[in-house]
């Protein structure tokens, strides 16, 4: 029977020095050493496991990361300030001036921007693709790809990637699958289906919480020790470092994140089954009326369902603001960015996450004005929360009479 990665989770097993049973925080930015050669060795990267600076490791971290390679199945892992902070590190420490990237089209705002428009002062150009289709996928390969990068879920359209026939794309040509896996935690374990190294937002669903910014990067112990390299390691140098006491914070929370992701998961499946019931446009991997929900069962964990985020298209933005500021209002959840948090959190990615996309190419891809992203939360009695909702949407005309009001 296999080892869930849940339970390799709760295995974990780490004692503070006083026998306390969380592990004790390091509160240091320095490490002393007892010879100076240890001290050398470090520099030179021959003493894994020592402490030198915590831009480097610490305690802390190291914690954390062996927690996150748990989760992924990965042989290493590293923590970082901010999900971002991840994700430039991979793609800094892979490109070089002049090499190209194969994207999904539809990633995170901040993601997009990145690959778009930061990295061209390197020359590193990037091609945005639909990634479910593989055959652009793989004739959109040049000799200087040096990744192919997708969400497993994408943010916001919820597009599915099929991450075992990206793999083998990748394996055929030589280079890296490379997964945010940010949306879908336990729900999809990434690195089992194939992606080389998988990166998340510690600040969502891992944390829980909604009080802290972090990332992590899951691969194998050289990618992830290249990344810490003192001469030419991205995240090193870079200093995206992760404060030791959010570290420890983030570890507590880890803990309870296989009982969250069941009931984000079992919520929104619920409302989204409701609305496309009434009619709404609604958009969820667990609908059968998905495109990747095949997709996704084939690769899912089932016990932890489709995740917790869903999107409805109320027609416009007017609409969409006006339902938002409503149901806050109610107490629903909250007009705010980000996910995974305990209370619903709601946005219009056109004109928030998504921003930094152009508005010509929103279009083109299917990211509407009127849509809304649901980070659905942990409310106890669902249908009640259906039902408020519902009549929001009444009260709007985005519903009458349980159809859909076409303005």
């Amino acid at each position: 029977m296999e080892h869930k990665s849940a339970d390799k989770i709760q295995d974990l097993q780490y004692f503070g020095e006083f026998g306390g049973v969380n592990p004790s925080i390091s509160d240091s930015s320095t490490y002393t050493f007892l010879s100076a050669k240890t001290m050398f060795d470090t520099f030179e990267g021959n003493t894994e496991g020592c402490y030198l600076y915590s831009r480097h490791s610490s305690p802390s971290n190291l914690y954390l990361g062996e927690a996150m390679a748990a989760l992924e199945g990965t042989e290493s892992a590293n923590v970082y300030a901010s999900g971002m902070g991840a994700i430039s590190s991979v793609v800094m420490q892979l490109c070089d001036t002049g090499d190209h990237i194969i994207s999904s089209r539809t990633i995170y705002g901040g993601t997009y921007a990145f690959m778009k428009n930061f990295i061209k002062k390197f020359n590193i150009k990037t091609s945005f693709l639909d990634i479910t289709n593989l055959e652009l996928i793989e004739k959109s390969i040049t000799p200087k790809t040096k990744m192919i990068y997708c969400e497993a879920v994408s943010n916001p359209l919820l597009e599915v990637a099929d991450l075992p026939s990206l793999s083998k794309i990748a394996k055929k040509h030589n280079i890296p699958l490379v997964v945010d896996n940010t949306f879908s935690p336990l729900s999809i374990s990434a690195a089992k289906l194939g992606a080389d190294i998988v990166i998340h937002s510690l600040t969502k669903f891992i944390n829980g919480t909604s009080d802290c910014v972090a990332g992590a990067v899951c691969a194998s112990s050289d990618f992830c020790l290249s990344l810490k390299d003192v001469n030419d390691g991205a995240a090193m140098l870079f200093g995206s470092t992760l404060d030791s006491l959010r570290a420890a914070s983030i570890l507590k929370n880890l803990r309870t994140l296989h009982i969250r992701i069941k009931k984000h998961s079992e919520n929104t499946l619920y409302l989204a089954t409701q609305f496309e019931k009434n009619g709404l446009k609604t958009v969820y991997p667990g609908l059968k009326s998905h495109s990747g929900h095949e997709c996704f069962k084939k690769q899912m964990t089932s016990e932890y369902g489709f995740g917790g985020l869903m999107t409805l298209d109320v027609g416009s933005l007017d609409k969409a603001n006006a339902l938002m500021e409503m149901m806050q209002k109610e107490n629903l959840g909250y007009l705010a960015v980000s996910l995974g948090f305990y209370k619903t959190l709601f946005s219009a990615p056109g004109t928030s996450t998504s921003s930094e996309i152009p508005e010509g190419e929103q279009k083109e891809m299917g990211l509407s004005d009127g849509l809304i992203r649901f980070s659905i939360g942990l409310d106890n009695d669902i249908h009640k929360t259906y039902l408020t909702m519902k009549r929001c949407m009444e009260k709007l005309g985005i519903l009458k009479n349980d159809a859909v009001f076409v303005s």
